[in-house]
């Protein structure tokens, strides 16, 4: 069984057409076969709360990501390592850059910003937003850049039923594997809604 920590290429699925609550499943390749991670994002949370496992029983949380404030336009998200607890880092959404084209910032455990998440490129970005639809038709891209580290891309693709990301990360890259998958989550459930 592959683990999705160990992973360098996965993909991220939700279905769109659900009235309560929200479940993704993680998948070792786009073909859908091998289940490797589990995530469901509770509905009517005042701030978000997600956790990640490493199957759909629940019965191993990997990662828990937590909204630091209430209503927060900026969006800090904080990530912690479920199996001991520790504080890992998180992203900040810029919520005025984030109105043509969004863009976080990558914390580490000490709140010190080391790496960027930008969309593509700006006029994809802003079809998107004004074009009716556009969003079926131009997938969404990130860039994680970490200096000193080869780019990490998250390829968001949706049609009216189904929501997928896929996080692909190069060989040689340093960045703690929780962080991308982190990352990862803020992106298809928290862009997922705003788009």
């Amino acid at each position: 069984m592959t683990d999705l920590l160990e992973s360098n290429h996965y993909l991220i699925r939700k279905k769109l057409l659900k009235i309560v609550g929200e479940k993704f499943h993680i998948y070792s390749d786009d073909n859908q076969e091998e289940l490797i991670g589990y995530s469901y994002q509770k509905a009517f949370k005042i701030k978000e709360d997600i956790r990640v496992y490493t199957d759909e029983s629940e019965t191993e949380e990997i990662l828990k990501i937590k909204a630091r404030n209430v209503l927060d336009l900026s969006g800090n998200y904080d990530f912690s390592d479920s199996k001991n607890g520790d504080f890992i880092g998180g992203v900040k959404r810029h919520f005025r850059k984030s109105i043509l084209q969004d863009s976080y910032s990558v914390f580490d455990s000490d709140k010190q910003i080391f790496a960027e998440i930008k969309e593509d490129r700006m006029f994809s970005a802003i079809i998107r937003r004004i074009v009716p639809f556009a969003k079926y038709v131009f997938p969404q891209q990130f860039m994680l850049n970490f200096p000193g580290n080869p780019t990490i891309i998250f390829t968001q693709k949706m049609n009216p039923v189904i929501q997928k990301l896929t996080v692909d990360i190069p060989e040689g890259n340093q960045l703690d594997p929780r962080i991308i998958l982190g990352a990862a989550m803020v992106i298809i459930a928290i862009e997922g809604k705003q788009n």
